[in-house]
């Protein structure tokens, strides 16, 4: 491989990384739809986490 072709691989290489790394939607981390609950009310909650037993729990 000569010193330019070299060269044009990783400006290829670069430009699609870069590419790539600018997909996706602006703004803040949005949770699963699943963690979030509606109430009555219209509200909207997160989820309450289950209690998930271990092995271990019915040693204690």
């Amino acid at each position: 491989m000569t010193g330019r072709s070299a060269i044009s691989s990783t400006l290829i290489i670069a430009m699609l990384a870069t590419m790539l790394a600018a997909c996706g939607r602006k703004g803040p981390l949005e949770p699963p739809p699943a963690a979030i609950v509606t109430d009555d009310q219209g509200r909207t909650h997160e989820k309450p986490k289950e209690d998930k037993p271990i092995i271990l729990d019915k040693l204690l």
